[in-house]
C-alpha cells in the first residue's frame, strides 16, 4: 500500500519553522529595537528604579568591613562597632560589600568610606554609596536578606 505524502497544512513539510513564526520573531525584535531607540533618543528616565526622593523614615551612615568567609563588622562614622555578623549569618552583607568594593576599586574611591542605609516610609530599604553613585535596592533580595540590613536601622 502506497503512502499518500500530500500535505494539507499551511506550510511545507521540508521547513522546520512556519514562516509566520519567523516573521513574528523578527517583528518582535524590530519593535523592541524601535522602543529602546526611542527611549534612548528622548532620554527617558529609568522607570524600573524606585524613587530615590521618596520620604525617608530612617537613615544611617555605616562603614562595612566584610570578609570572604561571610563575616562582617558594621561601624558607625566615628569608628564604633555597632554590629557583628558571624560567618554563618553575614553572607548577604559580605556579598553586598564585595559588589560595593568592586565598584569603589573601579572608581578609585576609598574602600572604608561610609555608605547610607535608608529605610523609606513605604518600608523599602536601600543602600547608597555617595562616592560612586552605586545603590542597591535590598527589598529585591528576599525578606531574610533585607532583614540583615534592617537590624542595623533598628
Amino acid at each position: 500500500m502506497a503512502r499518500n505524502n500530500r500535505h494539507t497544512g499551511p506550510y511545507n513539510h521540508g521547513e522546520k519553522i512556519p514562516p509566520i513564526l519567523i516573521k513574528g520573531m523578527f517583528g518582535v525584535a524590530l519593535f523592541a529595537l524601535i522602543l529602546v531607540t526611542y527611549a534612548r533618543l528622548t532620554d527617558r528616565p529609568l522607570d524600573a528604579l524606585p524613587d530615590a526622593g521618596a520620604p525617608v523614615a530612617v537613615e544611617r551612615q555605616i562603614v562595612i568591613d566584610a570578609k570572604i568567609d561571610g563575616s562582617a563588622k558594621i561601624y558607625d562614622t566615628e569608628g564604633n562597632q555597632v554590629f557583628e555578623f558571624a560567618p554563618n549569618e553575614g553572607g548577604f552583607v559580605a556579598g553586598v560589600w564585595r559588589a560595593l568594593e568592586l565598584k569603589r576599586k573601579q572608581a578609585g574611591v576609598a574602600l572604608d568610606a561610609p555608605v547610607r542605609l535608608v529605610r523609606f516610609k513605604d518600608g523599602r530599604i536601600s543602600l547608597y554609596d555617595d562616592q560612586t553613585g552605586w545603590r542597591a535596592e535590598l527589598v529585591g533580595f528576599g525578606a531574610d536578606n533585607t532583614a540583615a540590613f534592617a537590624r542595623l536601622l533598628d
